[in-house]
């Protein structure tokens, strides 16, 4: 497996004077209610681990102020941990000199915000170029760049526009234009998509997720929208009170909650698009004798949705392959029953 891009193990943020006794106290066991009132802190942040690999969309949900975003600005340090370890491709962030701190920032991650706070008096071309500008590269070189990364995004002819005469998606999008253009190995996306109407917002989902593929970044995606979180994530880790209570893939987060928040959190998602056929078919060797080569053919990951499809087709069982290689099916009863408790 490839090394993290990302990863964070036993992070703990404690806001306020007392934070190092809080900090022993909340080891120890104290509630965040306790550590109020007894050291006049607040816990953001408890022991919380997580490990981002290349090319993942990774995503932290949660309800507002379960520690979401402060976790996420722990990455490129605009937040200083009270404890724990920080890696960003390979370098402990907390040992980073001042200069080289700014150098990660400025050349290795993007950020991508809810609010973008695009400067109003420059153009979108300018917006978009104004991490190279702070590099120092000359106007040829930006003015390229700028183009380019704003047809990646769909904006081209749009240079010349100032801000205010784009809509919010548009502005959005020159938003993530911008995080691209110093060509950053890792995304930083902090609520992107949260105030805009849901037909833009699904597809900027769309073409955001199609800009992760084509350009192989790796993205660190904070929301409090299951349904995004599902939509978007490779993985998932889900947070309460400062806490990573769960991480899996969307399949095991609607599938196999944790506890009961989580289960509350995804009670009403339907699981006909997460559940995979490797979840649900049988053994071929279980199944009576049928010609295979006449069947319907489905990958593992096919989910429920599909298989309902190529089912109502035939009235053999659908064979599901792994790299070419038959590795099981699922029969009309398995898949009804799998429609019935994904429902």
């Amino acid at each position: 497996m490839a090394d993290p891009v990302i990863e964070l193990s036993g992070v703990w943020k404690i806001f306020g004077a007392a934070e190092q006794s809080a900090l022993a106290d909340a080891k120890a066991g104290a509630s965040k209610v306790e550590i109020l009132a007894k050291h006049n802190c607040v816990v953001g942040i408890a022991d919380a681990s997580i490990s981002v690999l290349p090319g993942e969309i990774f995503v932290i949900m949660g309800l507002s102020g379960s520690g979401k975003s402060t976790l996420v600005r722990h990455v490129n340090r605009l937040i200083e941990p009270t404890s724990g370890d920080i890696r960003v491709l390979g370098q402990d962030v907390r040992a980073l000199s001042p200069a080289a701190l700014r150098a990660l920032r400025a050349e290795r991650i993007g950020m991508v915000f809810q609010h973008m706070a695009l400067m109003p008096h420059r153009s979108v071309q300018d917006n978009v170029a104004y991490p190279l500008e702070l590099r120092g590269a000359p106007k040829a070189t930006r003015w390229k760049v700028s183009a380019e990364k704003l047809g990646l995004v769909g904006l081209q002819g749009y240079g010349d526009r100032l801000p205010k005469q784009l809509s919010g998606g548009m502005q959005q999008r020159v938003g993530l234009a911008r995080a691209l253009a110093a060509d950053p190995s890792i995304l930083l996306m902090d609520e992107p998509f949260s105030a805009l109407d849901p037909l833009i917002r699904r597809q900027l989902q769309d073409q955001f997720m199609e800009l992760s593929h084509k350009l192989g970044k790796t993205t660190l995606f904070i929301t409090h929208d299951l349904d995004e979180a599902i939509r978007v994530g490779s993985r998932i880790a889900i947070m309460k009170d400062g806490r990573i209570v769960q991480i899996g893939t969307p399949e095991e987060i609607v599938t196999r909650p944790a506890d009961d928040y989580v289960r509350a959190f995804v009670q009403n998602i339907s699981k006909l698009g997460l559940i995979t056929a490797h979840t649900v078919m049988e053994p071929l060797a279980s199944l009576a004798p049928f010609d295979a080569t006449q069947a319907p053919q489905a990958p593992t990951t096919a989910n429920l949705d599909a298989l309902i499809g190529l089912s109502a087709g035939s009235a053999l069982p659908v064979v599901i392959h792994d790299g070419g290689q038959a590795v099981g099916a699922v029969t009309k009863d398995r898949l009804l029953l799998a429609i019935k408790e994904g429902r």
